[in-house]
């Protein structure tokens, strides 16, 4: 298995991971209801007291948590550590009354906008780019069968060090990130390249509650996809592969048996076969 190396910083991806967000989602935030915010913090600010009574927390333990939550910050990584930890809970209640695909959590690493490449193509990359190579065909269908003509099937994916493009140093602004559209029979092709487990960044605050509590920083290798069509629900996701040792134990609780593909060898890399079904919108 390969780690991030030590030049993508958690302070530099973390900062990056927050601009992100500010930029593409946090505008949303301002219209939840007082009604709904106040009952949410209420309840997680009395499970935090419970806990708190319930193991007879101490000062010195208070401090060193007031601490931590004060370095998340100043590295830039509350997104890292709310998509690690939290989100899988949430994509969890939000996507339950699905039919179609399973979906997964979307972790900091998106960026829109990446290169259209039609409904057959390769992903950006780099002439050395390291990694098994990796054809993935698929059709793109609703929950009653129709083929979804120009579904966008977005995928990005971590290089074989562990780096995302634009969140680490050295990388072609879209190396591994690219668009797809699916032809008139909701089909597609892409060619990429197998990635690697790898570890999220260890040296921020979230490295330093991982160590304090005695547990490992892996991520099994996936794929990240976000499939649209109008009409249909968005559908967020990671693609597993089989034998992988931290399916089991992915630091973001993100892995369904429903996700993890059956690729065959095939010539000098491999070959997937896995389409999606989209959930028509709700009323």
């Amino acid at each position: 298995m390969t780690a991030i190396p030590e030049t993508a910083t958690a302070a530099a991806s973390g900062a990056n991971a927050t601009e992100r967000f500010k930029s593409d989602k946090f505008a949303g935030v301002a219209g939840t209801p007082k009604e709904r915010v106040s009952l949410l913090a209420r309840e997680v600010l009395e499970a935090v007291h419970g806990t708190i009574r319930k193991h007879k927390v101490t000062y010195d333990e208070y401090n060193a948590l007031k601490s931590w939550l004060i370095g998340v910050g100043e590295d830039g990584e509350w997104p890292l550590f709310l998509d690690v930890w939290v989100e899988h809970v949430v994509e969890e209640v939000a996507t339950e009354h699905r039919e179609g695909n399973k979906g997964a959590i979307e972790g900091p690493y998106y960026v829109p906008g990446a290169p259209e490449q039609g409904a057959r193509g390769a992903v950006p990359m780099r002439d050395d780019e390291p990694g098994t190579p990796l054809v993935w065909t698929g059709r793109v269908t609703s929950t009653d069968g129709t083929a979804l003509s120009g579904a966008k099937v977005e995928l990005w994916h971590a290089d074989a060090d562990g780096f995302y493009s634009q969140f680490a140093p050295g990388i072609p602004e879209w190396n591994l990130r690219a668009s797809f559209t699916a032809d008139a029979e909701g089909r597609f092709e892409i060619h990429t390249v197998r990635p690697a487990p790898y570890q999220i960044p260890t040296d921020g605050s979230c490295g330093r509650l991982i160590a304090a509590a005695g547990w490992h920083a892996w991520r099994p290798a996936h794929l990240h996809v976000k499939v649209s069509a109008p009409g249909h629900e968005l559908l967020t996701a990671q693609l597993y592969f089989p034998g992988d040792e931290h399916n089991d134990d992915d630091i973001a609780s993100a892995v369904k048996p429903e996700l993890v593909l059956d690729p065959r060898p095939s010539g000098d890399g491999e070959t997937i076969e896995y389409g999606f079904v989209l959930d028509p919108e709700r009323p």
